[in-house]
């Protein structure tokens, strides 16, 4: 074995908020904070969270280094929103290589755990071993194609990226997972290389359940849903010059080794939408055609907010008050169908025009 294999009773016992934007307040990928107001204090999260893995417990010195960052979700889209924010007494960006200053992001988006990095395959052939001396064994480039970065992915974000690529996403992936439409991102900065200040990046990634080498075509997004909970976790890599000492590691995780193990990531959960940031009630329905022949349709309650009085209009003169119901049209047509809610906090109604069809499309 080339390294640890984490197991489930390895996670760290943390766990932090991922706050839910309003559908019409998603944020603007342009470097600037203001539209992560609303994002309150308590989804930040600090320097103070990040320690250097050594035991020691030493967390970065406010004068030397201090970050907050905060992440975001939007309810129908599976992107991970980060607004990292972070003043360096020196930001370290000349070279071309990994020589950067960098924000290093795991995420794993269903918790599937365990490695996921090529060195750590629970499989790889043993130092000094051939790999052909037994079946079980895969070669490194076997291990790099086929495992690194598919269940999880790692990114190395580099802060800033100076004529260069904004990360190495560290795995086969690399030509499309950190392209549109699955990422952007954004900086905001004013200092040259070696020198201090903040800088702001602000952007945005996919999870994938199963980022597949060749393309998106053949991966699988991870499925973002309210109270649902991701692995993920960060280090911030500070470099200060060529000519000092070793780079820092501050961690979010209390092992090192989070970075290929999916298993010691921290738990983070997808928020409900905050009560400021939401209407007191609106409604919302979605439906499922159960049988298409006998035109049957299951009709869900979507809305959000107190909910004590639901009325359905079908479009075909017949209606029902339950919450989720079960209606069958006597003929074709296309139909305008109508929920109206009622609660303590007020009355809303939404109306879907021919999205329920049974017919083609009506002569004029």
């Amino acid at each position: 074995m080339s390294g640890p294999v984490a197991l489930a009773q390895d996670r760290p016992d943390c766990e932090y908020k991922i706050f839910q934007f309003a559908a019409d307040a998603i944020p603007r990928i342009d470097g600037r904070t203001d539209d992560w107001d609303p994002v309150g204090g308590e989804y930040a999260i600090g320097s103070d969270k990040l320690k250097v893995t050594d035991g020691s417990g030493e967390s970065p010195a406010p004068d030397n280094l201090d970050v907050r960052v905060r992440v975001g979700w939007v309810k129908g889209l599976n992107r991970l929103y980060v607004l990292y924010e972070a003043t360096d007494d020196y930001w370290d960006f000349a070279e071309r290589g990994l020589h950067n200053d960098t924000f290093e992001l795991v995420v794993d988006g269903n918790r599937s755990g365990g490695p996921l990095i090529a060195r750590f395959h629970p499989d790889l052939a043993p130092a000094g071993t051939d790999p052909a001396s037994s079946a079980r064994y895969v070669t490194p480039e076997e291990a790099w194609l086929s495992f690194q970065n598919i269940h999880a992915q790692n990114y190395h974000i580099f802060t800033p990226a100076f004529q260069k690529d904004w990360a190495m996403a560290w795995g086969p992936q690399a030509r499309w997972i950190k392209r549109l439409p699955w990422s952007n991102i954004a900086y905001d900065y004013s200092f040259s290389h070696g020198e201090g200040g903040k800088l702001v990046a602000e952007f945005w990634i996919t999870p994938f359940d199963h980022a597949d080498p060749s393309g998106s075509d053949r991966s699988v997004e991870s499925v973002l849903a309210e109270n649902g909970v991701v692995g993920m976790a960060w280090a911030v890599i500070d470099y200060d010059g060529l000519n000092t000492r070793r780079r820092h590691f501050w961690n979010l995780s209390p092992f090192h080794t989070m970075y290929g193990q999916a298993s010691q990531l921290c738990s983070f959960r997808l928020m409900p939408i905050e009560p400021a940031a939401q209407q007191s009630v609106r409604a919302d329905w979605s439906f499922t055609i159960l049988d298409q022949q006998r035109r049957a349709v299951a009709f869900q309650d979507r809305t959000a907010g107190s909910v004590t009085r639901w009325a359905w209009d079908f479009g075909d003169g017949t209606s029902s008050t339950e919450q989720h119901p079960i209606h069958t049209y006597a003929a074709p047509g296309n139909f305008v169908v109508t929920l109206e809610v009622d609660g303590p906090d007020g009355r809303s109604a939404l109306t879907r025009v021919w999205d329920v069809s049974f017919s083609g499309d009506p002569q004029k």
